[in-house]
């Protein structure tokens, strides 16, 4: 299980919002940090297809992003994550299983699974619109899961919830590691030192810096800011 990101580059106009991004990931938590407008987004866009980079390639186990079968393992929870409202969770998870082609007998398996993953069973059969920040999230994260996927991409997750909330998403993300590639981007930095197995930084649309970090290694917080800091970029 491998995730190659090969020099991904985007540029718009006259900014390059990702400058020559190579990355080899496997199986565990990847933590992105960065600053607003450092091109996490635009970055995690990329490797989910959704987004054609300007130059670069991005393959799991040598399927190109723009082939069926990577989207088929491939699971994404966007900063803004839509949903219907007026939906019960349940029919939500089961209306998106339908979209990914998913048989109804084995929907409503993954659906009561995920719901229950999720701690959403008690709520499944209400609306969205009644659910908390924190409920809202975790049904992003059994949206993402619906396909069992083998790439999990996770743009701001824990963005607005409170910290009791923030401990039992970050629990759930790092069970699925276990698994699975998960990369995480967040401005958190906390989130990150709690569950990632790798850390990484970008800034001004390049990677400054990639490697696991432990309780021994220091602060990651003032490590993360004296390097977002650093007034010669690479």
């Amino acid at each position: 299980m491998e995730l190659m990101i090969d020099r991904l580059s985007k540029q718009y106009k006259n900014k390059i919002a990702v400058d020559r991004i190579s990355l080899r990931l496997q199986k565990g938590v990847y933590g992105l940090l960065g600053a607003n407008g450092a091109g996490k987004t635009t970055l995690m866009r990329m490797v989910c297809g959704i987004l054609r980079p300007t130059g670069g390639t991005v393959s799991f186990d040598d399927m190109d992003v723009s082939e069926e079968g990577y989207r088929a393992i491939l699971g994404y929870l966007p900063q803004d994550f839509g949903y219907y409202p007026e939906f019960s969770g349940q029919d939500f998870l089961m209306y998106l299983a339908a979209l990914k082609g998913i048989s109804k007998p084995k929907a409503k398996r993954k659906t009561d699974e995920l719901l229950e993953l999720t701690a959403l069973r008690e709520v499944a059969k209400k609306k969205i619109k009644t659910y908390s920040g924190g409920m809202k999230q975790r049904l992003g994260i059994a949206q993402a899961l619906l396909n069992d996927p083998k790439l999990l991409v996770l743009d701001e997750p824990t963005a607005g919830l409170d910290p009791k909330e923030r401990v039992k998403f970050r629990e759930l993300i790092q069970r699925l590691g276990e698994d699975s590639i998960v990369l995480l981007s967040t401005h958190i930095v906390s989130d990150i030192e709690h569950i990632a197995d790798n850390v990484l930084i970008m800034r001004a649309g390049q990677l400054v810096y990639q490697g696991k970090w432990t309780s021994d290694d220091g602060d990651l917080e003032e490590f993360y800011l004296n390097k977002i800091a650093e007034e010669n970029y690479e």
